[in-house]
């Protein structure tokens, strides 16, 4: 019979459980937790029950009734309170004990409430009575099916000790009504099995999937610091392992930071290959974490540098460390039978004698190393007060930038300054981008004031507007292209010449050039930048004012020099104060514009809210990150030649077939 091949496959269920069930103690957690979450339905459950088993016993006078009312009543109140008392995501309590006690008191509950419905037929209690009861135990025998499916032999379990003893007494009363409701109960066990596995199989598939995309964002998590080359930790591990130290370190221990560069690495890869090179630097990685201690960040910072951060008792265990990892170092390498002699430069830096935090403690380890590297390299030098990082480094950057426009070290990216009415291409920014062979990219607030510092910046300025001016030539003629000038490049003798002899070698109209220049420009009253300005503008060169509200804000300016733009600076519109009162201004700064004729630009657009806000602020033309980020040359081409093809597909679909 169906009754007994479902008994018999929850019997299985359960004996084959623990074998069969492939999913892992997490999973099953939290499929067992879907049975102690909403108590407050089980409270309810238990309330109805035993209300209708209280009224039935009253109803009829039955003192069979009453007992099992009692019994119901103790078993439901214990539910509730093992529901109530036990928590699911205590770690005190394990799977398989939340398990026993919920299927207890489920199993106790679901047999004492058939049996009571089957007790009213067999004592032949009236209608009214049976139905009550009847109707109660299956209700509550389908409903909880659906609501255990997270552990089906539960689920099913009950409903079948509910219906089971309604089933017996039906059958053995032996009348058409009667076995009607037997065998209408025996298709109930069958059909309601198959929901609740299907219902089963989508939650079990949910949290599994869950598992799975949590354990690969902690692999990817693990690989993203992770240096593919040598196993250590990559940047992104030694800033994350940094500020797990820095957060459970003691205030009395000392950590020492040990920045390591291989000296003329660059030749291995060079002479030998990248292979080789790849090599070298596995078996230093393998040397550094053999002599340091077991507790050390060993990391690969980027390219030929490493850097350890390691407890050390003071600075003279620092020393010793120090002196063991050079050691280590330099000991010749053996690679396919060529013995390799690899020198390298360490700059050490303790916490907390030479900085507080993990990112003062880089810098003076950074500052150390360089140190090491101009004082002969194969050195170990520890930070020391004396030694003037920022000077140091400005003079790094200077040397470096005069190489670097030697040779082509600095290429030019473009971002877009769109329309907000049309959503087209206006024009395009240039803006310089300096990509280091050996340092990788360098952002420009590192060395835009180092060149200014040292003059750089005129010659620098020079080659950003010919370049700007060569490639914009090649453009559609509606597109203008903005070259922000610095106020050393513009008062520095021949500075119009030069921007005029750009336009000239590069055959650009001059009327698609717009330089921008900062109020900074105007501080000083001088007659060079008036003569500038007045000059290009005789020939049709646009000037726009750059980063509008930052400084002086006179709009003496705007009224005294030609401006054809003014862009308002990004603080306006992305900033942490961005308010009623940034709108205001913006929109105040936009009507002056509209009376003057002059567009106004949002900077720093990187959401849609706030491309909307200023564009009804009154702003006719955006830039940002939400139209996109500064790209090549050749790619700039692409977006226009993009937009190009889909005004030409709007037209084509417009014309007459």
């Amino acid at each position: 019979m169906k009754v007994l091949s479902t008994l018999a496959k929850i019997r299985n269920m359960r004996l084959e459980r623990d074998r069969s069930d492939k999913l892992s103690a997490r999973v099953r957690r939290l499929l067992v937790t879907t049975l102690y979450t909403q108590p407050g339905s089980l409270t309810v459950g238990a309330l109805n029950g035993i209300a209708a088993t209280a009224v039935a016993a009253w109803l009829t006078g039955f003192p069979e009734l009453w007992i099992g009312s009692m019994v119901l009543t103790i078993v439901a109140v214990m539910r509730v309170a093992a529901a109530l008392g036990l928590s699911p995501d205590s770690k005190r309590t394990s799977t398989q004990t939340l398990e026993l006690i919920y299927e207890v008191g489920a199993f106790s509950y679901a047999l004492a409430i058939g049996g009571i419905a089957a007790l009213s037929i067999w004592l032949g209690a009236s209608a009214e009575v049976q139905v009550l009861l009847v109707a109660n135990a299956v209700c509550y025998g389908v409903a909880v099916a659906a609501r255990n499916a997270g552990r089906p032999s539960i689920a099913i379990g009950q409903l079948t000790l509910v219906c089971l003893p309604i089933m017996i007494v039906a059958l053995a009363m032996a009348t058409l009504a009667y076995t009607t409701l037997f065998f209408t109960m025996a298709l109930l066990l069958p059909a309601m099995t198959s929901i609740t596995l299907n219902i089963f199989k989508v939650l079990r598939d949910s949290i599994s999937s869950a598992e799975t995309s949590a354990r690969l964002a902690e692999k990817m998590k693990l690989l993203a610091r992770t240096d593919v080359v040598t196993g250590l930790a990559n940047r992104a591990g030694l800033n994350h392992a940094m500020v797990e130290t820095m957060m459970t370190i003691e205030d009395d221990s000392n950590l020492a930071l040990f920045w390591i560069d291989l000296d003329r690495f660059k030749e291995v890869n060079d002479l030998l290959g990248h292979p080789v090179g790849d090599r070298v630097l596995s078996e230093v990685a393998r040397r550094l974490r053999q002599v340091c201690p077991q507790d050390a960040t060993v990391s690969r910072f980027g390219g030929d540098e490493f850097v350890v951060s390691t407890p050390v008792a003071d600075r003279k265990d620092a020393e010793r460390l120090a002196s063991e990892i050079h050691f280590e170092i330099m000991r010749p390498f053996r690679i396919d039978g060529d013995r390799l002699e690899v020198r390298a430069s360490l700059g050490v830096a303790l916490l907390p004698e030479d900085g507080a935090d993990s990112d003062t403690l880089m810098q003076c380890a950074d500052l150390a190393l360089y140190h090491a590297k101009i004082g002969g390299r194969g050195q170990t030098r520890f930070f020391d007060k004396s030694m003037t990082r920022d000077l140091v480094r400005r003079r790094e950057i200077e040397d470096e930038l005069r190489t670097a426009l030697q040779r082509d070290e600095l290429s030019i990216f473009f971002q877009p300054i769109v329309d907000l009415e049309t959503g087209r291409i206006r024009a395009f920014e240039a803006l310089i981008r300096w990509f280091h062979p050996e340092k990788g990219e360098l952002a420009p607030d590192e060395f835009i004031p180092v060149a200014e510092e040292t003059g750089v910046i005129v010659t620098l300025g020079n080659w950003i507007t010919a370049q700007a001016a060569r490639i914009a030539a090649q453009w559609p003629e509606d597109i203008t292209v903005a070259v922000n000038l610095s106020p050393l490049q513009i008062r520095a003798p021949g500075a119009a010449l030069g921007i005029r002899n750009a336009l000239r070698e590069a055959g650009l109209d001059p009327h698609r050039l717009e330089l921008e220049v900062t109020e900074s420009l105007f501080i000083e009253d001088n007659h060079s930048t008036a003569n500038f300005i007045q000059e290009l503008s005789a020939i049709g060169v646009k000037f726009a004012l750059d980063d509008f509200g930052t400084g002086y804000s006179s709009l003496g300016y705007i009224n005294n020099y030609p401006f054809n733009k003014i862009k308002v600076d990004r603080s306006f519109v992305s900033g942490k104060n961005v308010g009623r009162k940034s709108d205001a201004i913006i929109r105040a700064v936009a009507e002056m514009g509209s009376t003057l004729e002059m567009e106004i630009v949002a900077e720093g657009l990187e959401t849609l809210e706030q491309v909307k806000a200023v564009r009804e602020a009154g702003c006719t033309l955006g830039q940002g990150y939400y139209f996109s980020r500064a790209v090549p040359d050749y790619l700039a081409a692409m977006l226009l030649a993009q937009e190009r093809e889909g005004d030409a597909r709007k037209v084509g679909g417009q014309s007459p077939a």
